[in-house]
């Protein structure tokens, strides 16, 4: 009887672990940066927001957020924001937020020694949300570089959380920007 129980609790601790670990995986943020070979990075010294058109838009809030970590980043490295035409580099935004299925399941274990055990699976639906920061030179009207972080629009009820999440974002898209040439 104390084997039985002892299986049991272990194949729960073991279920119970695997989905705080898939937990986790699924959090994560994954980058990923582009940027066109030969650009000149070293010349880019201001920068003016520009809208790239046709594409899905955030609410109002979010797009703040969104704009005000990449200033603070951009700023960061010596860059400056600019309202005139004149700018060495134009930036712009896209997002998507799509929505997908995951499964949570987990089993107590048990084995066939033991009858059996218990498991369960649950499905829910999560909001995958992708940020994608364009940089374009206005001289050759050219993509010079381009980051994407997905994972990263997620909608929370704290709205600490999707700052948080942005801000973590925009640093690691733009942790090695400008590109070393």
């Amino acid at each position: 009887m104390i084997c039985r129980l002892k299986s049991r609790l272990a194949g729960l601790a073991y279920g119970v672990g695997l989905v705080l670990l898939t937990c986790g995986v699924m959090t994560a943020q994954d980058i990923k940066t582009n940027y066109m070979p030969g650009t000149n990075f070293s010349k880019y010294h201001t920068y003016k927001w520009v809208s790239i058109n046709n594409t899905e838009q955030v609410d109002p809030i979010v797009a703040q957020q969104i704009k005000d970590a990449i200033n603070s980043q951009l700023t960061s490295k010596g860059m400056t924001q600019v309202d005139s035409d004149t700018a060495d580099m134009y930036v712009g935004t896209q997002t998507s937020i799509q929505q997908q299925q995951q499964w949570n399941a987990y089993g107590t274990g048990g084995g066939w020694r033991f009858g059996g055990g218990m498991a369960s699976a649950q499905s829910s639906t999560i909001q995958i949300g992708t940020l994608v920061v364009d940089f374009y030179d206005p001289a050759s009207k050219q993509l010079v570089w381009r980051g994407l972080a997905t994972k990263t629009l997620n909608p929370s009820s704290n709205p600490q959380t999707n700052m948080n999440r942005i801000n973590q974002a925009v640093a690691k898209l733009l942790k090695s920007f400008p590109p070393k040439s």
